[in-house]
């Protein structure tokens, strides 16, 4: 039997970088792009509201809020569910998914209200299937008072005990925390998951702690590196120095001692305590120059062994989506192929339909509307003013109060314009229109007048 996973944690300010998290604006190092798209919103957002924030915004407008919002106060609470890993992949394979959704979406409106829940995203792209909640810590009640304050407070009025207020605190007193544990387990006890041992160490590490650890053992394999060869230099360096000091003593020995003392000066030189001591110090330094010289080779092996990984994987994902795109192109031609022979298979025994089809066409060439050619397609007469287009003489025609109506006829559909076939309606408009085109102009006789 596995263990429910139930953290919470505060939230200041807008909290967008957590919404763009959650709402995959950016995709995480830890997710597996080939499956964003099975993630799902579990709340839709009210109208006007876009993402995570605006919604929090939006509660916070809506709650009937007295006090001031202060520019450090928590507006959220993140809550973040799951499951053993296992045991959600057993739920997942089982088709319990949705169930086990609808079930946690019950659980926190019955215990924070239902309008306090602005969001709620199911994430499928990670390693282990679970659940992004966002609470606002809307609550009732009179805040809790100071010592002072209680020893004062005959000197002020007492405010309603139902007053509308923002505090996070309220909600996660230590002694409710342990309560939610307690009771989301009860409620998920049906998916054979049970508490966490009341106690424990165990911590949940954030996305961003993830990222962060990640980092820093990166710059920490960085440093070392860089350290062990500076101090390769380093003893390179001392080894030259301390060779070349110890060529200085000789010659200075050789030309200062006189010749009949030569054999005993060098004899003493090479028994001096200082050049015994620098012969064991150069050769600690190659002992060591050497121990350097194969942590890096340890530490290089291992960077590359992490770059292996890493193509590794990456191969692994594009291999992988490649193979998913090209399922979703099979599964969409058989899609597409199974629609063609439903509508040929629809033509055949419905030929009508086709010429209905072309009707609307003609319909919305000609200038109806959607709603116009509704109805006309109904058989239905409409009165209509207005202007009609005619392909055939590529103009407009004005049309004052006629009345459009289709008739069928031996299976054929025949938009009419005052019972005439339209091509004919068009015809007789245009023969009008050369008409006042090419009427001639007769001349104004002149008045000559009579003379008298």
């Amino acid at each position: 039997m596995g263990f429910v996973v139930l953290h919470m944690e505060k939230a200041h300010g807008s909290d967008s970088g957590t919404t763009a998290h959650i709402e995959r604006f950016i995709i995480p190092k830890n997710a597996d792009p080939t499956r964003t798209h099975l993630n799902r919103r579990l709340i839709e957002y009210p109208d006007g509201v876009k993402d995570r924030s605006a919604a929090i915004q939006r509660r916070l407008e809506e709650a009937g809020l007295t006090r001031k919002i202060g520019s450090n106060q928590v507006r959220a609470i993140r809550i973040n569910v799951s499951g053993t890993h296992e045991d959600m992949k057993r739920i997942e394979e089982e088709g319990r998914l949705d169930e086990w959704c609808a079930d946690n979406l019950k659980y926190f409106a019955d215990t924070f209200g239902k309008e306090n829940i602005v969001a709620a995203h199911l994430h499928r792209d990670e390693e282990t299937p679970h659940i992004h909640v966002t609470l606002v810590p809307i609550v009732k009640g009179e805040r809790k008072r100071r010592k002072r304050e209680e020893q004062t407070k005959k000197r002020y009025r007492k405010k309603p005990t139902d007053t509308v207020r923002l505090c996070a605190d309220d909600i996660m007193t230590r002694l409710k925390l342990k309560s939610y544990q307690d009771t989301y387990a009860e409620a998920m006890a049906k998916y054979g998951l049970q508490r966490g041992i009341d106690g424990s160490k165990a911590r949940h590490k954030s996305t961003q702690q993830y990222y962060r650890d990640i980092q820093k053992l990166s710059d920490d394999l960085k440093a070392e590196v860089v350290d062990l060869q500076q101090q390769k230099e380093t003893a390179r360096e001392e080894l030259r120095r301390a060779k070349k000091e110890i060529q200085t003593e000789k010659l200075k020995g050789a030309a200062t001692v006189a010749a009949a003392n030569i054999a005993e000066s060098v004899g003493s030189l090479f028994g001096s305590n200082k050049v015994k001591a620098l012969e064991r110090a150069n050769t600690a330094l190659h002992r060591e120059v050497a121990d350097h010289e194969e942590t890096i080779e340890a530490l290089q092996d291992r960077i590359q062994n992490m770059q292996a990984d890493h193509s590794r994987q990456m191969a692994d994902m594009q291999q992988k989506h490649i193979k998913e795109m090209q399922t979703k192109d099979t599964e969409h031609k058989k899609e597409v192929s199974q629609l063609t022979t439903l509508l040929n298979k629809t033509l055949k025994w419905f030929p009508q339909i086709k010429g209905m089809l072309n009707l609307e066409m003609l319909c919305f060439a000609v200038g109806f509307n959607q709603e116009q050619t509704a109805v006309l397609m109904m058989g239905k007469p409409i009165e209509y003013s207005g202007k009609l287009y005619s392909e055939e003489y590529k103009r407009n025609f004005m049309a004052k109060e006629v009345t459009a109506k289709v008739f069928s006829d031996k299976g054929k559909f025949i938009l009419t314009i005052d019972l005439q076939p339209i091509g004919d309606w068009f015809k007789v408009q245009f023969e009008k229109l050369k008409q006042r085109i090419y009427q001639p102009i007769s001349p104004k006789k002149k008045d000559r007048g009579m003379i008298i």
